[in-house]
């Protein structure tokens, strides 16, 4: 078998095109989840924890005085654990609702009624009885 002719075989596997748009769609959840926690939880967490913005929370590995995480980073190395909060705060959301999503999958599938299963092929033993049955009846 060519070469051509495996890559042809594999891309076209319905398996390759589950996963490519189970990525697709991933990324562009992913914007959404990371919008939702920058644009929306993490400055209601702010207001709630006193006005705290946890992006511009760092360390300054450099001696730097910037007082803002851009100006930092422009100095030179930071620790920038504010960031890390917020990603890590996108991560517990993200699998959380992922959580939910499998959870309500597996609910869905449990209650689809299954087809039901069919007779069992009789032994051959009692084929072959049939048989001689029905030709003893001609």
């Amino acid at each position: 078998m060519s070469m051509l002719s495996e890559f042809k075989e594999f891309a076209l596997k319905g398996n390759v095109m589950d996963l490519a748009v189970g990525v697709i769609i991933g990324a562009a959840f992913g914007k959404i989840v990371d919008s939702l926690v920058g644009d929306i939880i993490m400055p209601v967490v702010g207001k709630v924890s006193g006005g705290l913005d946890f992006s511009n929370y760092f360390i300054p590995l450099s001696g730097q005085t910037a007082t803002t995480l851009v100006e930092a980073k422009k100095a030179g190395a930071v620790l920038a654990y504010g960031s890390f909060i917020t990603v890590a705060l996108n991560f517990v959301i993200l699998a959380f609702i992922i959580f939910l999503m499998v959870k309500q999958m597996n609910r869905l599938k449990r209650e689809t009624p299954a087809a039901p299963p069919a007779p069992a092929a009789p032994p051959e033993e009692v084929v072959l009885l049939r048989e001689i049955r029905d030709s003893l009846k001609r």
